[in-house]
């Protein structure tokens, strides 16, 4: 009987038979040869092809099984790698995915009976993590590619020095409030002195009024006089220094002078007023992203402004992922770095002016800068908080 010609439909079908995965006990690992029904695979293990092979395996089967089990191995770590990279995923996915492929290495051909125990090989050798669940075996790729583990120490690091300029002013703010508590309860904590007698022989006497005084011959009547001399002259010079301090003149000196004051303070406020404006936004300076709109991928994450746009919107970098965004100027707020940093000054009588953070008064919530440019370069003033952002 001559074989089918190539256009056949016997031809065809058996083409079509041949391309998708078939029955695993019908597969040869040795031959690597895919049989389709029993007999076939019956007359393959009498071939002399499968014959050879048999007798190359019998010379060293530990050979032929270590080379399957370390292909299967890797084919499925890469798999696994490349596919799922480092997530956690159900093993029997990865190896459903394994096997679509139909020249793969067959399990019963490597040194694992199962998939469980293959899975369990894994998490001892350090490969994945493994952890089992009602619902079977779940795996994780470790990646210990030195250019993986690079990349991540760069991003480590490069996200602490993003964290330094918060920690450090948060570490001084600190300090200060520390420093300004420990003051205070230097202060109020009375100092208590213990009460001694100059004179022990010395008798106490109490003047209850004229009626109740009567004259009592006494041996100490002298001592007594003096001490009433001392004491009566001691409370005249205190009655003396209360009068004077307590003068009402003065009283009111000091409040004209302070009414001076506060009318220059708010003629002072009136004019920083009537310089500042409602925008703010400068390119080249750090701001913080507040809205909650574009998820939590960007929120509370650190940009540049590269283009301001309309006085009240911009076009920022973030620092973080490099992702250019236009936001609005309520979407974002100022930055404040550490002490020593530079900033620009985006609002009142010294807008767009540099200058380097000298200190932060929690208290006002405000800063105190040293000027860097224009007329009044090296004075030093207080600006509010968001009226300074940190220079990129």
């Amino acid at each position: 009987m001559g074989k089918a010609d190539f256009l056949s439909p016997k031809a065809i079908s058996n083409r079509i038979k041949s391309k998708g995965l078939q029955k695993l006990r019908w597969y040869c690992q040795m031959c690597q040869k895919q049989c389709r029904d029993e007999n076939g695979f019956k007359c393959h293990c009498m071939s002399e092809s499968h014959q050879r092979q048999l007798l190359l395996a019998s010379e060293d089967p530990t050979k032929f099984m270590d080379f399957f089990s370390n292909e299967f191995k890797n084919e499925f770590l890469e798999l696994l790698s490349r596919r799922f990279g480092t997530k956690r995923v159900h093993n029997n996915i990865v190896y459903n995915e394994y096997i679509s492929d139909r020249e793969h290495i067959h399990m019963n051909s490597t040194q694992w009976e199962t998939l469980t125990d293959f899975t369990k090989w894994l998490g001892r050798e350090g490969f994945c993590k493994v952890d089992e669940t009602p619902k079977g075996w779940y795996v994780q790729y470790i990646d210990r590619d030195p250019e993986t583990i690079r990349r991540q120490e760069e991003q480590a690091k490069k996200k602490k020095q993003d964290l330094d300029d918060e920690e450090r002013s948060a570490k001084f703010i600190e300090e200060q409030v520390r420093r300004g508590r420990d003051g205070k309860e230097e202060d109020e904590t009375p100092v208590f002195t213990e009460l001694k007698r100059e004179n022990e022989e010395e008798k106490v006497a109490f003047n209850l009024g004229a009626s109740s005084s009567v004259a009592r011959p006494s041996t100490s009547s002298s001592a007594l006089g003096a001490s009433a001399l001392k004491s009566a002259s001691s409370s005249s010079a205190k009655r003396k220094e209360i009068s004077s301090s307590s003068d009402p003149r003065e009283k009111k000196r000091k409040s004209a002078l302070e009414e001076i004051m506060e009318m220059e303070e708010k003629k002072k406020q009136q004019q920083q007023q009537s310089i500042r404006t409602d925008n703010w936004l400068q390119p080249n300076i750090v701001v913080k992203v507040i809205t909650k709109r574009l998820g939590e991928k960007y929120h509370k994450k650190k940009a540049v402004i590269v283009e301001v746009r309309d006085k009240y919107a911009a076009v920022v970098k973030m620092i973080d992922s490099g992702d250019k965004l236009k936001l609005d100027q309520n979407h974002v707020e100022t930055v404040i770095p550490a002490p020593g940093k530079p900033v620009l000054i985006l609002n009142g009588p010294h807008r767009d002016t540099e200058a380097v953070l000298e200190g932060i008064d929690e208290k006002n919530f405000c800063a105190t800068l040293t000027l860097n440019s224009g007329q009044q370069k090296g004075r030093r003033v207080n600006v509010a908080y968001e009226d300074f952002s940190k220079l990129a």
